[in-house]
């Protein structure tokens, strides 16, 4: 059995969900993609190569080898994108939570079926079915549980929020001890620059008591203003909207002082050492092309 054990997201990185980018599938068409991002790029000719981003992950893969981390890759589905396995499951403590995800990815759900039942049947939580949930939109952090949500009344017809109100009561429900904490994100299905599509799209705490940020993903000031708060401005890496939108929160921890970086992120990385990182550079940049980088394709299953 997994002995899952998630309480942050920076402790020594122990056994992970790497996602995959075998048998990708077509070019989505259009109307048949998840974000305002992957359309840009589905209209500009520039939608990545299954070949490139095999490669980019393999590099992460590389990453992972050399700290010792045990990594999991969900079993290919024939034609069908699962690169992003943040957005299927996530763990808090010791229960892995299955996220109730737009319904026609269903599928890839199912394809880490074998990790799900290693978990103890008591450990394996399914919200029901009015709580919306991704794991992009979910942050442990020790006492605390960050949520991204949108509760705005046209939730519905935005493809962009992910995760609900209903999600967010489930979750304090299911971990009365902490405090979970909600963040209403900015949403747009047409304009990537003003669309955060996930609470990692613009928040991700760091190692020694850093985080990156960038207020303008928060729809409600005083939520951002709690953060900077929270850790002390003098702490915060504040990122531009440029910078959100080439996903430069989306970084990933392996431990307290070792972050896995895209490599052209060449501002965020001289902070990063500047401030004592040791800083694993790697090629995301096809990628980060449908608005998802290296915290949306793993999934942490374990931290020491």
């Amino acid at each position: 059995m997994l002995k899952l054990n998630i309480k942050d997201e920076t402790s020594r990185l122990k056994a992970v969900v790497l996602g995959t980018a075998e048998s990708n599938g077509p070019i989505p068409k259009v109307e048949e993609c998840y974000d305002p991002k992957s359309i840009e790029h589905v209209l500009a000719g520039t939608y990545p190569k299954e070949a490139d981003m095999i490669q980019e992950m393999d590099a992460v893969a590389k990453v992972f080898e050399k700290y010792g981390v045990q990594v999991f890759r969900p079993e290919v589905i024939k034609d069908c994108n699962q690169i992003f396995s943040r957005d299927i499951a996530f763990v808090i403590e010791d229960k892995m939570i299955r996220a109730n995800i737009l319904p026609n990815r269903d599928q890839e759900v199912h394809a880490i079926d074998y990790i799900w039942n290693q978990v103890e049947e008591d450990h394996r939580i399914i919200l029901p079915e009015e709580c919306h949930v991704e794991g992009g939109d979910v942050m442990p952090w020790n006492d605390y549980i960050f949520v991204g949500t949108y509760s705005g009344d046209n939730y519905s017809e935005l493809i962009t929020a992910r995760t609900n109100i209903d999600a967010v009561i489930a979750l304090q429900e299911l971990f009365p001890e902490k405090m979970v904490k909600s963040f209403e994100l900015r949403k747009s299905n047409t304009n990537a620059k003003e669309n955060a599509l996930h609470l990692d799209c613009c928040f991700q705490p760091l190692g020694k008591g850093k985080a990156i940020l960038h207020k303008n993903g928060f729809l409600i000031e005083r939520e951002y203003e709690w953060l900077v708060d929270f850790f002390g401005k003098e702490n915060i890496f504040e990122i531009t909207k440029d910078e959100m939108y080439n996903m430069y929160s989306n970084v990933f921890s392996i431990s307290e002082d070792v972050v896995i970086s895209e490599k052209n992120f060449t501002r965020l990385n001289d902070w990063l050492r500047s401030e004592g990182f040791t800083v694993e550079e790697v090629s995301y940049s096809e990628i980060a092309k449908q608005e998802g980088l290296l915290r949306c394709s793993t999934m942490p299953l374990i931290r020491a």
